[in-house]
């Protein structure tokens, strides 16, 4: 396996060539700023976007699974992560510029095997668990996730199959364990909703409040009883001053009517 990539006209060592190529005529501040994205700024925007998408899934009504969906996204990259030490141990494949030489290497110290990518892996992984939980988000989530593959080996770190690799182990144990995650974490996010901590699950929804306003239980009841239909209703029952008649009180049909058998 170690071999797979050795003979220079692979495609695969073709197209990092081509891509690598492109660092070696571009301008040094650009090959720094790819650097920085490429090793800690995709991921940094990962996060950003995973706590965006959080703060909207509180929001819904069925808060718990959603927050649910999205806490497995980065528990889904972990995983894969985990899942990547035997593959690359098994593999051994050594990074592409201890074969090659002409790379333009914009990180430097990377001695460990190369297949599969771990930025890759992790990247798609949140992509792809975000896309679960959330559709627009998790586009945006995979689109930094190919940024991020293509960063690799614009870098010379990686091969292109480095890369596919590692979307393809990052997607697998996103889709594949998710089931399995929801079944776990939505019956814990739905006892965190009710702790003192729901917050971080379940926004506070307007009129839940139990002193001073109207919404749950005893207030509830006084707001429907006094609301516009009902206040319509005991000033139709009640007396002359639209308040309803204090218990024994005479109708002022009934006064009427005794005055005149009186006479």
């Amino acid at each position: 396996m170690a071999g797979l990539a050795l003979d220079g006209s692979n495609p695969d060592v073709g197209l990092l060539f081509e891509v690598n190529g492109i660092a070696k005529d571009a301008p040094h501040w650009f090959d720094q700023v790819m650097e920085y994205v490429g090793e800690y700024g995709i991921i940094a925007g990962l996060a950003v976007l995973c706590l965006v998408a959080w703060w909207g899934a509180r929001k819904k009504s069925d808060a718990p699974a959603a927050v649910a969906g999205l806490v497995w996204a980065p528990l889904a990259a972990g995983i894969a992560l985990l899942a990547n030490i035997p593959i690359r141990e098994f593999v051994a494949r050594p990074r592409p510029f201890k074969d090659h030489t002409g790379l333009d290497v914009l990180v430097q110290g990377k001695n460990d095997f190369s297949f599969v990518s771990d930025h890759a892996t992790l990247t798609m992984a949140v992509g792809v668990g975000i896309f679960l939980a959330h559709r627009k988000y998790g586009l945006i989530g995979i689109g930094l996730a190919l940024l991020e593959g293509l960063c690799r080996v614009y870098m010379g770190v990686h091969y292109p199959t480095d890369v596919i690799g590692g979307f393809a182990l990052g997607t697998a144990v996103a889709l594949l364990f998710a089931p399995l995650a929801q079944a776990l974490l939505v019956p814990l996010m739905k006892a965190i909703a009710a702790s003192r901590i729901g917050a971080l699950v379940q926004a506070p929804r307007a009129g839940t409040a139990h002193a001073g306003g109207a919404g749950e239980g005893d207030g509830a009841a006084v707001t429907d009883a006094f609301g516009p239909a009902g206040a319509a209703g005991a000033v139709g029952a009640g007396g002359p001053d639209g308040f309803p008649d204090q218990p024994g009180a005479p109708r002022d049909g009934r006064v009427n009517r005794d005055k005149d058998l009186a006479a």
